[in-house]
């Protein structure tokens, strides 16, 4: 069976700032959720290899010894990434696999990764690396991981081993992604990894993650690096009803969901309305801390997926209730393109000082099947066309949005759902490791390909 002719699915609206070619167009991984050979080479043991074994952590008690078993066939993603037309790719480094214990370098695991960056220098691909994607060595978590302050200053240690090793070949450092996930879900609810519940440990690691992001940039600056930020994630947040009880709903989960980390970076400051959520539960905060978190920043990265439609809850503040009768994808996330825009443009009004954005993550999952040597994923087609209708609205409303990358390149390990939901524009056979491009992907190179081609036309360079 012949693909579909998809040149006209998926394209931003016509005269958009996303047809320039300075607007960056690319595709996302995380070192746990693609790598595999767990213990190849040197690789230490990470928070993550701790939970997975955890009986009923996974799903189906999965784990991601193997995964996509990317340490092995680099170069045939790198390949397949570039094959893609993309302009950038963002990847992070396994801190297991390129420092000891004792804080010297593994050569085997700083080895891998030139090559990988040096791979995608190759085809001109620009690499967008991010230190900490959840992967906390187990020997510094045995130490108390993020609720020690130390540790902080352990990923300044990273980071400065990072950037010498490879900042040549790094357009674009994040220090952290999704401070949120790695405090709440990790320390609050317990439903990652390290496993903890208990929200005073999620307002203390996110503190300690907050000031380890200011450390470890004014390392990469120390080392001579141009492009330094953060990665977050956010959520749109809607009220189920007019009532005030329900307006103050909103304002309590905008206040935990975005302001818990946008307002300490560029606001220097913890949003007010978390005392109300936690009553009594402070981050202890030393002289000092909050200029290091709040230090300038050349980025920052937003990673969206879904919105909330909360209601008032006296125990909680607010429970989400979600709405009826709305598209939803495999994770149950609800389908709201507009919330992209509405966040973007909030933010761009709460925070004078906010920098340019990229779109780090976006993306949807389903459960794909090869039929015929094609995957036909339209609903996510249709996800990613909307979403850049909602940046092109954004755009319009003066929010300086950079850059655009699709989650994931690859489908890949999703944490404690396992291997059960696949959000990559490549297909991936987690038996034999076969890479079939799904049909968004051929959509993705299809206009970036137009794009080429248009900026040839009018004398432009990309």
């Amino acid at each position: 069976m012949n693909a579909p002719t998809l040149d006209d699915v998926l394209s931003p609206p016509p005269g958009s700032a996303m047809w320039q070619p300075d607007f960056l167009f690319g595709a996302g991984t995380a070192a746990y959720q693609i790598e595999g050979a767990v213990a190849a080479d040197g690789r230490l043991p990470c928070i993550w290899d701790t939970f997975a074994a955890r009986p009923g952590a996974v799903r189906n008690g999965e784990t991601a010894a193997v995964a996509c078993d990317h340490y092995r066939l680099w170069q045939q993603d790198i390949d397949l990434a570039a094959g893609l037309g993309l302009d950038a790719y963002r990847l992070s480094i396994s801190w297991s696999r390129v420092l000891r214990e004792d804080g010297t370098p593994n050569p085997a695991g700083i080895d891998f990764y030139e090559r990988v960056l040096d791979r995608l220098a190759h085809h001109g691909v620009k690499a967008f690396v991010t230190l900490y994607h959840w992967d906390l060595p187990q020997h510094i978590q045995d130490r108390g991981g993020w609720l020690n302050r130390d540790t902080g200053r352990r990923l300044a240690d990273f980071a400065d081993l990072a950037s010498r090793r490879f900042g040549d070949r790094v357009a674009t450092w994040a220090t952290l992604n999704e401070p949120w996930c790695a405090a709440f879900l990790g320390h609050g609810s317990g439903l990652h990894a390290p496993g903890m519940a208990d929200t005073r440990y999620a307002v203390e690691a996110m503190h300690h993650l907050l000031l380890g992001h200011g450390h470890a940039m004014a390392a990469l600056r120390a080392n001579g690096a141009q492009r330094v930020g953060l990665v977050t994630n956010v959520t749109a947040v809607s009220a189920d009803s007019p009532s005030p009880a329900d307006q103050h709903a909103v304002r309590l989960a905008r206040a935990c969901y975005n302001q818990w980390v946008m307002d300490p970076l560029l606001l220097g400051s913890y949003p007010e309305e978390l005392q109300e959520l936690w009553p009594g539960v402070r981050p202890i905060v030393h002289d000092g801390d909050m200029q290091v978190i709040a230090s300038t920043m050349d980025f920052i990265g937003i990673n969206y997926y879904f919105r909330a439609n909360v209601r008032s809850d006296g125990a909680h503040g607010y429970t989400d209730k979600g709405l009826d009768r709305v598209e939803r994808t495999l994770m149950g996330w609800e389908v709201y393109p507009a919330g992209l825009r509405d966040v973007l443009i909030g933010f761009k009004g709460r925070y004078p000082t906010l920098p340019p954005v990229y779109i780090t993550e976006n993306g949807m999952a389903s459960d794909d099947v090869v039929a015929d040597g094609r995957v036909d994923d339209a609903q996510r087609v249709r996800y990613l066309q909307r979403h850049l209708v909602a940046i092109d609205q954004a755009l319009h409303a003066g929010v300086d949005v950079q850059g655009y990358f699709a989650w994931s390149l690859l489908d890949n390990f999703e944490w404690s759902e396992g291997y059960a939901k696949r959000f990559g524009l490549v297909h991936v056979d987690y038996a034999t490791q076969a890479r079939t491009p799904k049909d968004s992907a051929l959509a993705l190179k299809a206009f970036l390909e137009r794009r080429r081609a248009q900026g040839v036309i009018s004398g432009r360079s990309s």
